[in-house]
C-alpha cells in the first residue's frame, strides 16, 4: 500500500483537522466515546471512530487510500503525551 504523502503544512493540517472535528464529528460524539481515537480525512471530512487508533486510520484507509488523516482522540486535547503526568486524587 503507498504512504500519502502530506501536502498541507503542520498548522494547516492541525487547523482543518481540528476544525473538521468540531464542526461534523463532536455533535455526533456521545459520553461512552471518550477516549476512543477519531481518524479523518482533512480533504474530505470522512471519519472513523475506534478505541484502536490503527483500527480508526485503517478503516478511513480502506475508503480513500489517499488519506489525509489527523488523528485525535475524544475529551482530550491530545492523542498522545510525553513527560510528567500529574495523578489525580481519587477519592
Amino acid at each position: 500500500m503507498p504512504s500519502a504523502k502530506p501536502r498541507y503544512s503542520k498548522e494547516e493540517f492541525a487547523r482543518l483537522g481540528d476544525e473538521i472535528y468540531d464542526r461534523d464529528v463532536r455533535p455526533h460524539v456521545a459520553e461512552g466515546d471518550v477516549g476512543k481515537f477519531v481518524a479523518i480525512d482533512i480533504e474530505t471530512g470522512d471519519y472513523e471512530i475506534d478505541v484502536s487508533e490503527l483500527v480508526a486510520s485503517d478503516r478511513l484507509l480502506a475508503r480513500n487510500q489517499d488519506a489525509q488523516i489527523w488523528l485525535t482522540q475524544v475529551g482530550s486535547r491530545y492523542v498522545r503525551r510525553f513527560g510528567p503526568q500529574r495523578r489525580r486524587a481519587t477519592v
